[in-house]
């Protein structure tokens, strides 16, 4: 699987809408090394966009692994889960949901809705570069993913 990932590109949707965790975790990922395209939108009207292939992103691949924040505007992270494991051709794609919040309801409902992993976001950092790496060494390093 390793010479699988550094020949091919994992791809990544980062859902999130703050420009600082947006670059953190770009940060993270070109130091865990392992080969990734990371593609970023800021709000979940733009990831549902993504995914379904709409308007401007007719042409998005989809991703390999998505990092979802559940505080993002327009359409609610976990809505834009629900819609993700409602269809088909989207649901067998990893979900973790890497999110401030450390609601008990937040992460039910997250679990519930077939979310794969929910992480809070650690406050400095180092934590946040090394809860990064953690997740994408996890999912990219150590499970084998689905590829239809």
């Amino acid at each position: 699987m390793e010479s699988d990932i550094m020949s091919n590109p994992v791809e990544i949707l980062l859902v999130e809408d703050n420009p600082g965790d947006v670059r953190l975790t770009q940060e993270a990922l070109r130091e865990a090394r392992i080969a990734n395209r990371l593609h970023t939108v800021r709000d979940g009207e733009m990831a549902l966009d993504y995914l379904f292939r709409r308007g401007r992103f007719e042409d998005a691949v989809l991703p390999d692994l998505i990092f979802l924040d559940l505080n993002i505007p327009r359409v609610s992270g976990l809505e834009v889960l629900d819609r993700i494991k409602s269809q088909d051709v989207l649901k067998r794609i990893p979900i973790v949901i890497l999110t401030s919040s450390e609601a008990e309801k937040d992460i039910v409902k997250s679990y519930d809705l077939h979310a794969n992993c929910y992480v809070k976001k650690p406050l400095d950092l180092n934590g946040f570069v090394d809860v990064i790496k953690s997740i994408e060494g996890f999912w990219l390093s150590v499970v084998k993913l689905a590829t239809v």
